[in-house]
């Protein structure tokens, strides 16, 4: 096993597993014992649900919601085009790694059993639903290891997969740095599930400085600029990767969607903490 993967496993292992990370409490509502809040009732639902002095007092059926507190379905998919292949501190690789580690050793701290797939031009299963340890480390292998280069990522495509693939109504992660936003539409699927967006970004993507002449490769597309990256330039790319997020957060609070950017520089458990509370 590779030097610097056994690191992010241990040292993964070792911070979930000593951390206070609270009960399960999620956006996901079901039987439980934690109350959510009133709802009136829908055709069909339980007649056992209803607070019958609330309904006497609004003069109409009012149901009780409670937290599903129940085993939580997870799903943890990282998103590994091409421009995952990019880091000045580390690569976004090592990063999505670290993080798709931490979220699967938390649910097997939880007791909560979790499946895995790698998304890009398609989606492929990366470890099947399970509980233990061994899934866990093999997940963090294959990610660490997958080779991203030239690969592009459709998220409408990746939306409807994830649809048609997961039926039972679940917590997906989506780890990624979303700069190929074409084709944003999480609508319907955020309609079915709870989806958490974890953004993993490089300081220098977002604020380059002046390079001069230069020779790059795009790893997504494998193609090449040779030109000078001066003031000019540097501005107007900003202004896209502005926009770019902007269309990004709004799609996101429209479906309901949970999200935080990590960057390379970064440890991204606390962040992930703060996310979940």
């Amino acid at each position: 096993m590779n030097k610097t993967l056994k690191k992010i496993i241990i040292k993964t292992r070792r911070n979930i597993f000593s951390e206070i990370i609270g009960n399960n409490s999620s956006l996901l509502k079901g039987e439980g014992y934690d109350f959510l809040e009133l709802k009136e009732y829908e055709y069909g639902e339980d007649v056992k649900k209803i607070d019958w002095l609330i309904s006497a007092k609004f003069k109409k059926p009012f149901v009780k919601v409670f937290h599903a507190q129940k085993e939580l379905n997870i799903n943890i998919v990282p998103i590994l085009n091409g421009s995952i292949y990019f880091g000045s501190k580390r690569f976004k690789q090592e990063l999505v790694t670290e993080i798709c580690s931490i979220l699967g050793y938390s649910c097997v701290k939880q007791g909560d059993p979790f499946s895995s797939f790698i998304a890009n031009e398609s989606l492929e299963l990366c470890t099947k639903k399970s509980k233990r340890n061994f899934a866990v480390t093999m997940m963090s292998e294959k990610i660490f290891n997958y080779d991203c280069i030239g690969k592009s990522v459709d998220l409408k495509n990746l939306s409807d997969e994830l649809f048609k693939k997961i039926r039972k109504k679940s917590i997906i992660f989506l780890v990624g740095d979303f700069f190929d936003i074409e084709n944003l539409d999480f609508k319907l699927l955020s309609r079915k599930h709870e989806i958490i967006a974890i953004m993993v970004r490089d300081k220098f993507e977002e604020q380059p400085f002046e390079l001069g002449n230069v020779n790059l490769v795009d790893p997504a597309t494998n193609q090449t600029f040779d030109g000078n990256i001066d003031k000019a330039m540097i501005k107007e790319y900003q202004k896209r990767v502005k926009a770019n997020d902007h269309k990004l957060y709004e799609h996101f609070q429209k479906c309901g969607i949970k999200f935080t950017k990590i960057y390379t520089n970064e440890e991204p458990l606390p962040k992930l903490l703060r996310l979940m509370k």
